[in-house]
């Protein structure tokens, strides 16, 4: 069930739409992620666009991987990533599988543990997860059809 890994063009630059199509995210999250990472923060250029080095897509990468498939909340992302930015300064990009191994729940309790379960108990968390956020889209397509125009 690993996720593909995704080729960062060999270039200098990315603009922001650019690296949401690499990241998968729309605009405004990766914006909003600029403000709540600080690490994340690209330059602007003379016409005030946001210009992404290539440091920049990898840190977003990890960013999503960290929020999205190890269910980590804010706190505990900013936490992990700034730890894997000080241990090394290269970030490791690993796949959803690699991951269920590699991370631990911070002690703030940020993040759902998977470290000591069986490959079938974390198949089963995958699954009650990606069902929930299911029951969520639907609850929302729901709410939004209700409201009167």
């Amino acid at each position: 069930m690993g996720r593909p890994a995704v080729a960062i063009p060999e270039k200098l630059f990315f603009k922001i739409g650019e690296v949401c199509e690499l990241a998968g995210v729309q605009a405004h999250v990766l914006r909003y992620w600029e403000s709540e990472f600080p690490m994340l923060a690209p330059q602007k250029n003379r016409a005030g666009q946001r210009v992404y080095r290539k440091r920049d897509v990898e840190i977003a990468l990890r960013i999503k991987e960290l929020l999205y498939e190890d269910q980590y909340t804010i706190a505990g992302a900013k936490k992990r990533l700034a730890n894997d930015l000080r241990a090394g300064g290269k970030l490791k990009i690993i796949s959803s599988s690699d991951s269920d191994e590699a991370s631990e729940p911070s002690p703030d309790g940020s993040v759902i543990g998977t470290r000591g379960r069986t490959a079938e108990e974390r198949q089963a968390l995958k699954k009650v997860s990606a069902e929930l956020r299911e029951l969520l889209a639907m609850l929302d397509k729901q709410s939004k059809n209700s409201k009167p125009h």
